[in-house]
């Protein structure tokens, strides 16, 4: 991949995954303006880049994400409300990116996870968390609203919880939020966060990413496509599939009874 010059995330591409670290752990990795732009950046590379299987998340320092960064709306208030709303906007942009990526997005969740980085983990496809990581929508409480989060927290965890985190700002650990379906996953230590990830990442290995990607955007079609229209699409992505490259591979392997070259 070749990227720009990154001033708020550090990144390392290794045997296929891609970290991605939000990286200003003096804010708690308060989501800036310029880390949403690099992390715009950085999906758009993903969305041509084959070679990387899996993108895994997190953040510096002993947290993830303490939500927007108060001084960038500070800031803003000077220039007016366009300038609110295209900053609010911008993050959601970013969001609708990292759902869509073809790669597996995988979050992994310490400290604290609010706001934007509440957001951010909703739209991972696997989302590991500390026991004591803590979880919270905290923007009533500024006086504004979770307005490009709110879509994806209730997509997430459901209209009627989502309501009631929104509209309380109760904080929960990563215990709850396992609870909730937020996380699929929560460990009690930064060695067991590791192993489950290792676990996650060698599962992922074994299946054909073309076949991943595909797969990921038909259970993402299926809230926005009506069922007759999925399902023939769904027709002809298996049998453009199975005549693909993966998809003749994947059986000949079968046959041969050896592992596929994507799994070696």
């Amino acid at each position: 991949m070749q990227l720009p010059d990154l001033k708020t995330l550090l990144i390392n591409l290794e045997q296929g995954v891609l970290t991605v670290t939000l990286n200003r752990p003096e804010s708690r990795n308060a989501m800036s303006l310029s880390m949403v732009e690099e992390l715009t950046q950085v999906f758009s590379q993903l969305n041509q880049d084959q070679q990387v299987r899996a993108v895994v998340l997190r953040g510096a320092g002993g947290h993830f994400c303490a939500g927007g960064d108060i001084k960038d709306m500070a800031n803003a208030r000077a220039v007016g409300i366009d300038a609110y709303r295209e900053l609010n906007r911008a993050f959601g942009i970013m969001l609708e990116q990292a759902q869509r990526l073809p790669q597996v997005v995988i979050a992994l969740l310490e400290g604290a996870v609010l706001g934007g980085g509440f957001g951010l983990a909703c739209v991972s496809d696997v989302a590991i968390a500390a026991d004591d990581a803590k979880f919270g929508l905290p923007e009533t409480t500024l006086g504004i609203l979770p307005a490009q989060i709110a879509p994806f927290v209730a997509k997430r965890i459901g209209l009627t919880q989502a309501r009631r985190l929104a509209l309380t700002a109760a904080r929960f650990s990563g215990q709850e939020a396992a609870r909730l379906g937020l996380v699929h996953f929560s460990e009690a230590s930064a060695a067991e966060i590791e192993q489950r990830l290792d676990e996650t990442l060698a599962q992922i290995k074994r299946c054909a990413p073309q076949a991943n990607a595909a797969t990921k955007a038909l259970l993402l079609d299926t809230e926005l496509q009506p069922l007759g229209q999925l399902l023939d699409d769904a027709a002809q992505s298996f049998a453009n599939a199975v005549l693909s490259p993966e998809g003749i591979e994947g059986t000949m392997a079968f046959v041969q009874k050896r592992t596929p070259g994507w799994a070696e």
